[in-house]
């Protein structure tokens, strides 16, 4: 069956303009003479409509031009259906793109759209909620929820907003459950990620893999503010080895991997997930959802 492609634009992600995007996408599937359509997002995040067209109209191919929010809306709604999801990075962060190493120019990634291969990757639920790469409990939580009320987007808007929470930020305490482990820690955050991406080439779990069956997870203790910038550090350039789960008595941040969890949020720290903002709970049960969903990336 020829393959037939629906590009879904967010016309308001991220800060680069979609002008010129309706005819790249146009010359580029004409040469690779391939039929598309092109369709906006939806807020609702209902995409019915989308599939009735596959069923109906045979479309095996969904293209997500946006940020990962636009990526975790669509595949969450469309992660059922027998269809390829493509990536065209327009975000702020771009955190799975970047850890499928989808290029970030809108020429090159339509490109890979048609050159490129699908293969599963996984994803995973905290609660009900699907997540593609990344959710978070604490200080990036409380950036999120006020990025997401700032008038400009963009990767410096999401700094100063860090900046200015780190100063404020303080430690919330968990209780965690690995299945044969439990602790409880005082922690400024915790991330769970099943991408190496924390958005913006930075990588908070150097070890995740899209497709290993397993969450990174990442709990970064409360400790000094001053060592806290050296720790992080550390753990982006991937100097902080997985820990043991049954010794887990060392301070700074915490480096695991598990194929579920639960945590008790006693302090009703706030919620990302995928980098949107979300309401948050007293209790999160966290699983991996193992070959989810088929993602084109390089071959």
């Amino acid at each position: 069956m020829s393959r037939k492609f629906i590009f879904l634009i967010n016309p308001i992600s991220g800060v680069a303009s979609k002008k010129g995007l309706p005819a790249l996408i146009e010359a580029t599937a004409r040469k690779y003479d391939k039929h598309f359509e092109i369709l906006p997002t939806v807020a609702s995040g209902d995409y019915h409509f989308v599939k009735q067209k596959i069923r109906e109209e045979n479309y095996t191919d969904i293209i997500i031009c946006g940020g990962d929010g636009s990526v975790n809306s669509i595949v969450g709604d469309l992660r059922d259906q027998e269809v390829n999801f493509g990536i065209v990075p327009l975000g702020s962060g771009n955190g799975l793109a970047l850890g499928a190493k989808i290029p970030k120019a809108s020429a090159k990634a339509i490109e890979l759209v048609f050159t490129g291969k699908a293969s599963a990757v996984d994803a995973f639920l905290i609660n009900r909620s699907f997540a593609c790469m990344l959710c978070g409990l604490g200080f990036d939580a409380q950036v999120a929820h006020d990025f997401a009320k700032q008038k400009k987007r963009g990767l410096l808007t999401y700094a100063r907003q860090s900046v200015k929470q780190f100063f404020s930020a303080k430690p919330y305490s968990f209780d965690i459950d690995l299945g044969d482990t439990q602790f409880n820690s005082e922690a400024y955050f915790i991330s769970i990620a099943n991408s190496n991406q924390f958005g913006n080439q930075v990588t908070i779990a150097p070890k995740a893999s899209l497709s290993d069956g397993l969450l990174d997870i990442v709990i970064v203790r409360k400790m000094n503010k001053a060592q806290l910038p050296v720790s992080l550090l550390n753990q982006i350039a991937g100097n902080n080895r997985i820990s043991d789960p049954h010794m887990l008595k060392k301070s700074g941040i915490i480096y695991l991997q598990a194929d579920r969890l639960s945590i008790q949020n006693i302090d009703h720290a706030p919620l990302h997930v995928d980098g949107e903002p979300v309401e948050t709970a007293g209790a999160f049960t966290i699983k991996v959802l193992p070959g989810c969903f088929r993602l084109i990336q390089p071959a």
